[in-house]
């Protein structure tokens, strides 16, 4: 009797274990940058409030990405996604809503590999699946990648940056993203994935 309690014992800390380190922060998070080298101030890039889709606290996080110049102009709105360095990538997406612009080359995730080679993934590309009437769920896979040569696989990563820099001459010139998908975390508001 004793055997089969300290048994069942183990196992509810194994269970207990396993429980709080599903619900520990991945680490990851989005970090808003601007490109702008000639002060031209037509970048943005912020998370704002009620502008998402739910989340915890009921603040609706979005990352906002705003070009208000041509596509030529030498600026750019961004966020870097932190703590991914060295993780093996085997997911990889966001959410776009559907007024925002939604280009071959903007919103992308530019994904540096750690053998140096970079890829890219427009939003136009991937799976896309209508999350209600105002949001399109991005998924990408291998063949997605720009370029094609060399052929992407995911693998081990050293960098993976979100980037907008197509302007108004080529669509709304914004995007809001929600939902930033590393390995199945979602990113979804600042500070620490869960």
């Amino acid at each position: 009797m004793k055997r089969v309690s300290f048994a069942l014992t183990i196992a509810a800390c194994l269970g207990l274990a396993i429980a709080a380190e599903a619900g520990k922060p991945s680490g990851f998070q989005v970090k808003p940058w601007v490109y702008d080298p000639f002060d031209l101030g037509t970048a943005e890039s912020e998370w704002v409030t009620h502008e998402g889709l739910p989340d915890a606290g009921n603040s609706n996080h979005a990352l906002y990405l705003q070009k208000f110049d041509v596509t030529s102009a030498w600026v750019a709105a961004g966020a870097t996604v932190a703590g991914v360095e060295g993780i093996t990538l085997n997911e990889l997406g966001f959410d776009v809503r559907n007024d925002s612009h939604f280009g071959a080359g903007a919103p992308r995730f530019n994904v540096v590999m750690a053998n140096g080679d970079m890829y890219f993934f427009g939003a136009a590309y991937g799976t896309h699946t209508a999350i209600g009437t105002d949001w399109t769920r991005v998924r990408f896979s291998a063949a997605d990648a720009f370029p094609t040569s060399p052929p992407f696989a995911f693998g081990e990563v050293k960098s993976i940056e979100i980037v907008f820099d197509e302007g108004t001459d080529a669509g709304d010139g914004y995007a809001f993203v929600d939902n930033i998908d590393i390995n199945g975390v979602l990113i979804g508001k600042p500070g620490n994935a869960k």
